[in-house]
């Protein structure tokens, strides 16, 4: 079989989640099966830098995300290679261009937070017809997790066995580091002062990351505690209410917006946090819960959509729309020496449940059974 990926979305600076998803997905894939042929089509710089094994072909397409291009060029782009199967990482497939395939859909985010390219009529009615198209185009749906899975079952109406939930893994380089000379010379790479509270991702309204600052103040107001508040993660320009929010706080000076942070830096950053938080309102898996948890970092969470699921009863919970209870909980985890050791080790154990090459391997499966099942009809 000819399996084809839309990797344009390739690596974690491409689009951080899903780019990580596409990359570390296809490093298991390409490890575990030598009997397929893959294409990958790839867009610059990533396409240059990435080396293919012997069964694979990269070629180059020039759409980026979320276009026009992507609707009307990119179906004559694929139409060059002859495959058996493509998989869109993501749901934003070419509506012109129906071959047999299989989609990933990480979350239904959009369908309730329309995010700033949502603003004009047009662009929702595009986003819905082509995440409509996708669902319902696919011989089989990926979800990452359960509440993605009753997400889509919900909004689109897809029948139940349709869908098959495959959990992202957790990348083998978070562990624990006790390393005071790496940690420090990664801290003073990003201006972070110790101790401190670590947030990392996009800022986008979804996140939540007005909730955390305020939850913040009462950790100083109430509580008056010293450890510092971490924004990692790309600004969003589109998102100014969160910039704004830090300014008009009055401990702005002890809150550190280091940006994007390089993937080999994480673990450090994770092994030395107070604690992780996570404020989201929505999260189709939460990622970054389960690589702190295998540095050894405990983590605070909101209790909405997938993390409880992911995270199980490894983490403290609080309602996302409660700041004071956020602040309760994150101060509970940073003073409660106690109750840190219980959280940290269950959240040690809970991460041993992800591996990507787990993932790869059921995502391996699913291709098989697709294209079994097309055989049969045939």
């Amino acid at each position: 079989m000819k399996i084809a990926i839309d990797a344009r979305m390739y690596g974690a600076k491409q689009t951080t989640g899903i780019g990580q998803y596409i990359q570390k997905l296809t490093d298991q894939l390409f490890l575990i099966d030598k009997e397929n042929q893959y294409i990958m089509f790839m867009r610059e710089p990533e396409y240059s830098l990435f080396k293919p094994p012997a069964n694979v072909k990269k070629v180059l397409v020039t759409p980026r995300w979320y276009t026009y291009q992507e609707q009307l060029l990119l179906p004559f782009q694929f139409a060059k290679e002859k495959f058996d199967l493509i998989h869109y990482p993501h749901f934003n497939s070419p509506i012109l261009f129906n071959k047999k395939s299989v989609c990933t859909i990480h979350d239904v985010t959009p369908c309730y937070f329309k995010g700033h390219k949502m603003k004009s009529k047009f662009r929702q009615w595009s986003y819905n017809k082509v995440f409509r198209h996708t669902v319902s185009h696919s011989s089989k749906i990926i979800t990452v997790s359960n509440s993605t899975k009753m997400g889509v079952i919900d909004i689109f109406q897809t029948p139940e066995n349709k869908i098959k939930t495959v959990y992202n893994g957790v990348d083998n380089r978070f562990i624990f580091n006790d390393n005071y000379g790496i940690i420090n010379k990664v801290k003073d790479k990003y201006g972070i002062n110790s101790p401190f509270i670590f947030y990392v991702g996009v800022w986008r309204n979804h996140k939540n990351l007005e909730g955390l600052i305020s939850a913040y103040e009462i950790l100083k107001e109430k509580y008056n505690i010293k450890e510092n508040l971490v924004l990692a993660g790309q600004e969003d320009l589109n998102y100014p209410n969160i910039r704004k929010k830090i300014e008009n706080s009055k401990y702005k000076d002890s809150i550190i917006t280091p940006g994007f942070i390089e993937n080999d830096d994480l673990a450090a950053l994770y092994s030395s946090a107070a604690t992780l938080v996570i404020p989201s309102f929505i999260e189709g898996f939460g990622l970054i819960g389960i690589e702190a948890q295998k540095c050894g970092c405990p983590v605070v969470s909101s209790n909405t959509t997938s993390l409880p699921e992911v995270l199980g009863d490894s983490a403290l919970f609080f309602d996302p729309n409660n700041h004071s209870e956020m602040a309760e909980q994150i101060h509970k985890v940073i003073t409660d020496p106690i109750s840190k050791r219980i959280v940290v080790e269950k959240g040690i154990k809970n991460a041993d449940r992800f591996s990507w090459k787990k993932c790869a391997e059921e995502t391996l499966e699913i291709y098989k059974k697709t294209e079994e099942h097309t055989d049969k009809r045939t």
